[in-house]
């Protein structure tokens, strides 16, 4: 190429020259120079040509402007070079992705550190009748084919340092000659992780991000705590279960209640049943609630009980309604329990339990109950959803017709409510403004329910990619075929990303809490109806009809122990 125009002028003053000219110039110069001449004058003009604008400014304005990047722009942000590492590592910033989405860190001193076919009853005592009909009881097929490879050795995957495990002698409690039998009992003691003094924002929000993600993709290894004849396990159908973690050592069990008229606390690190209450109630255990050291159990013998757990007693028995009790639920100051009997009954919790108040309005068995931000929430066969003040007992709203059949199951973050129903579906409603989503409706991939702005999905990975190991590539606002339960929906808990669901039709399902979309379909775990689920950020399990305790793993191959489990 030749700049004759270029050439020419090269004797005029460059005061005198045009900008045009100047390029002209400077081009027909370049080019007559050898390639090792032109990579110094590219070093020697790239200092003009690119400005480190977040290296010129204090360190507290650059800090400001990181602060409004989501996290995977901050992670582009550290390889730019080591000033913007130094400034995007900074836990400020990760402290504050971290407190947006509410992630906590665990506190070192509760980190636990290791020592060394059919049942013959096929009806659900855990239901009530609807208002004109019964719920129906077709069984169906399960689906076996969970489209993950499954993980069938017991705790393989456990972060357990130890699988000693010592035996601890029985202990009695005292009531109606009740029996707490403590075996299994894990030796875990609580002591400051290593280095956990000074929490790792970035790591746990990174760490979280991955859970997520593979609960987005449904990433998980599946084991089972029980199966039917397990030594020492349940005898018969189990139709309750919770996580608790206990706050002063910081170790996750889990509490099952069960047909056998028992409750089992299993350590969760050893797969471990480590106490057995029992000779407490008299018919079927139904519903469990535990926290604060408490434990409160609900049976199909009319009676709500109250245990502590760290003296191993019973604390009071309830008989106050007048057929089977089917969900108790408890906060800091209020016990609530819904019945068969039609009836809500609330009762102070402290100092003793006394009788508060009486609900009363369903026209059908009230089936389940959630207390959240001093409401207390009831679901009918009815088909009603109830909001009641719990401290005046008085109604505040009423939404009738809420599913097209009894509603059976149901979970609250006060103002947002989760029914699941006997029409099969699920329905999640705002009640300050009504908004949500149901998959009774058409489906639509999103919503005007929003609970918050999700910045988290990576678009670094080709579309249709899902990265096995931390679900990266999957994306959550790409629409799919829209997939309801086949039956009758008997469990939801909910966070703030996620709705999972337990059903008759045999499945587990994982939903996005924010669309309604589902994400994962938790297949090949029971061959029953499943009568209960619960979920933390690192796991799902479920229980139901087969006596099949379910662990639905997501953490698998992280260290997690840093997460606080509740």
């Amino acid at each position: 190429m030749s700049y004759p125009n270029a050439l020419s002028v090269a004797t005029v003053p460059p005061a005198q020259m045009s900008s045009q000219q100047k390029e002209d110039l400077i081009t027909s110069l370049l080019a007559s120079l050898p390639r090792a001449s032109l990579v110094r004058i590219k070093q020697r003009i790239d200092p003009l040509l690119f400005v480190d604008i977040v290296g010129r400014v204090p360190d507290e304005v650059a800090l400001l402007v990181f602060s409004h990047l989501p996290c995977w722009d901050l992670l582009r942000c550290r390889i730019v070079c080591k000033q913007w590492q130094r400034l995007a590592d900074d836990p400020m910033l990760w402290r504050g992705l971290c407190e947006r989405r509410g992630y906590r860190w665990k506190d070192p001193s509760t980190t636990p550190q290791a020592s060394s076919s059919t049942d013959a009853h096929s009806d659900d005592e855990g239901m009530g009748d609807e208002e004109e009909l019964e719920f129906n009881d077709t069984f169906f097929d399960p689906i076996n084919d969970s489209g993950l490879a499954l993980d069938d050795t017991l705790w393989a995957d456990s972060d357990s340092d130890s699988d000693s495990v010592a035996t601890m002698r029985p202990d009695s409690w005292h009531y109606s000659s009740p029996n707490v039998s403590h075996s299994h009992r894990s030796t875990r003691t609580a002591s400051p992780a290593p280095g956990a003094a000074v929490p790792d924002w970035r790591r746990l929000y990174l760490t979280r991000t991955v859970l997520r993600r593979r609960f987005f993709a449904g990433a998980f290894r599946q084991t089972k705590l029980q199966t039917r004849g397990t030594h020492n396990s349940h005898a018969s159908t189990i139709y309750c279960l919770q996580l608790y973690t206990y706050p002063e050592t910081g170790v996750q069990v889990l509490f099952t209640g069960s047909r056998d008229r028992t409750i089992r606390e299993w350590n969760l690190a050893t797969g471990a049943v480590q106490r057995v209450i029992e000779g407490v109630h008299e018919g079927s255990v139904l519903s469990l609630c535990a926290r604060n050291g408490l434990l409160a159990s609900a049976g199909s013998d009319g009676r709500t009980v109250i245990y502590d757990l760290a003296s191993s007693r019973v604390l009071n028995v309830i008989q106050d309604h007048v057929d089977s009790v089917l969900c108790v639920r408890f906060d800091d100051k209020y016990l609530v329990s819904c019945s068969k009997d039609r009836s809500v009954r609330v009762y102070r919790l402290h100092p003793t339990l006394t009788p508060h108040q009486v609900l009363l309005g369903h026209r059908a068995a009230v089936n389940t109950i959630a207390l959240s931000a001093n409401h207390v929430i009831s679901a009918s066969g009815d088909k009603a959803v109830r909001i009641w003040d719990v401290e005046s007992g008085k109604l505040l709203g009423e939404m009738e017709n809420h599913h097209s059949r009894g509603i059976a199951a149901i979970d609250a973050a006060y103002p947002a409510i989760v029914t699941g129903s006997s029409d099969q579906h699920i329905r999640l409603v705002d009640v300050r403004n009504g908004t949500g989503w149901s998959t009774a409706a058409p489906f639509e991939p999103t919503h005007p329910y929003v609970d918050e702005e999700d910045e988290d999905a990576p678009d670094s990975h080709a579309p249709g990619q899902v990265c096995a190991s931390c679900g990266a590539g999957a994306n959550e606002d790409e629409p799919r075929p829209h997939a309801s339960h086949t039956d009758l929906v008997r469990s939801v808990a909910m966070d703030a990303d996620f709705v999972v669901s337990g059903s008759y039709d045999h499945r587990v399902k994982i939903w996005c809490r924010r669309t309604g979309r589902q994400l994962a379909e938790l297949s090949g775990g029971h061959s029953a109806r499943v009568f209960c689920v619960d979920f933390d950020a690192t796991k799902v399990v479920s229980c139901g009809e087969d006596q099949n305790i379910v662990v639905w793993n997501f953490a698998h191959g992280l260290d997690t122990s840093f997460i606080p489990f509740n």
